[in-house]
């Protein structure tokens, strides 16, 4: 059996492809699988880096403004795009691939459109609350489309077509212990609280955290916190938070990092996370159980943040904040409103883990299957 993932961009599509793969390797030994991404992705370092073979392709994604500069960059990808076919083209011939399995970015079109013009069995897993760009571009021609949410079955032309999988997480968000992750990371019967913006970092949002920190020393430190800056923010932030007048080495409570490695460690001992509305943070938020304040980014295509985050709010899980408005002080009166309330978290886990599919990995894998059986 000939498997190829196609993905690229972020870890948030990269990550679900490896652990269905992985699937594939337990239950079909002997099978061959191969990842196609982007010449300048993530995927680079992360796909080798987990073992698979990678092939890569020279293309970028579409702009939408009608700028000179935009303009002028999308006649370069449109010129991509036919370089990447013809690769692509030659990549698949001559690998033979049983299905196709794109999770996303826009290094995933080519692979996806050209397995289905060559008939092989093409499926797409869509990670957010409504179809990007990509998914848009490809859905009519796809065997199968998967979904986080049952919610977002409506979004599509052909409702026949879809099925709800849920986005996979790693094992250790879905079974990692609280009680055992508090002791872990010398935590005390304060309520802990997460805070990140991802793996860069976002600027005027960390200066909110910054506000939010001065806030927790000026009342006393009520919570435990850690946040992490990002790799942007690492830069500039320790000084910008100096500059506000507030020395951390005097407020232990308040640790401040470039970035959380243990992340599935620290979900599972926090009380509430301030976070952004990616699909595979929402994926973690749920699998953790996780009470969250979102402030989703209003810098995506489509606005897909402030739709997945609502999803969240709708089902009581998160409060939603716009970035617009948005401040330090107003991040840690809610958050110290939504900790008061121990009803009020508790239904907030509890909603959290209902949206949690612990088995999503599967459902992609017995998707796929049944689509290869039945050619």
């Amino acid at each position: 059996m000939n498997i190829v993932f196609t993905c690229g961009g972020t870890g948030g599509h990269i990550y679900p492809a490896i652990a269905v793969a992985r699937l594939f390797e337990q239950r079909q030994p002997g099978c061959n699988i191969l990842f196609i991404g982007a010449e300048d992705g993530m995927e680079n370092k992360i796909v080798p880096r987990e073992g698979f073979r990678l092939e890569t392709l020279k293309i970028s994604n579409f702009q939408r403004k009608l700028t000179p500069s935009a303009i002028a960059h999308n006649i370069e990808t449109a010129a991509h795009l036919t370089q990447s076919r013809r690769k692509v083209h030659r990549i698949l011939t001559e690998f033979r691939p049983d299905i196709v399995i794109g999770t996303g970015g826009y290094a995933s079109f080519p692979a996806l459109r050209e397995g289905a013009r060559l008939s092989i069995p093409t499926m797409v897993h869509e990670s957010n609350a409504v179809p990007g760009l990509t998914t848009r571009m490809v859905e009519k021609y796809m065997d199968r489309i998967m979904v986080s949410f049952e919610d977002s079955r409506s979004s599509y032309h052909d409702p026949n077509k879809v099925v709800v999988t849920g986005t996979p997480v790693r094992e250790e968000f879905l079974y990692t212990r609280r009680q055992a992750a508090r002791e872990k990371l010398g935590l005390d019967e304060r309520p802990f609280i997460v805070s990140c913006w991802g793996s860069l970092g976002a600027r005027e949002m960390n200066k909110k955290i910054a506000e939010f920190m001065k806030c927790e020393a000026e009342a006393g430190e009520p919570f435990q916190h850690l946040h992490a800056t990002g790799s942007f923010g690492w830069r500039w932030m320790p000084q910008y938070v100096k500059d506000l007048g507030l020395d951390l080495s005097k407020h232990p409570a308040i640790d401040m990092r470039e970035y959380i490695f243990n992340m599935p460690t620290a979900m599972a001992a926090a009380d509430l996370i301030i976070c952004r509305a990616g699909a595979a943070t929402i994926s973690e938020v749920c699998a953790s159980a996780l009470p969250c304040i979102m402030v989703p980014s209003p810098n995506v295509t489509n606005n897909h943040q402030e739709k997945n985050a609502m999803v969240l709010q709708g089902r009581g899980a998160a409060v939603v904040v716009p970035e617009t408005g948005c401040s330090g002080k107003l991040l840690f009166d809610t958050a110290r409103e939504i900790l008061a309330d121990t009803e009020r978290t508790k239904s907030m886990r509890q909603a959290a883990s209902s949206l949690a599919v612990v088995d999503s990995a599967q459902r992609i894998y017995e998707t796929a299957l049944e689509l290869i059986q039945s050619r």
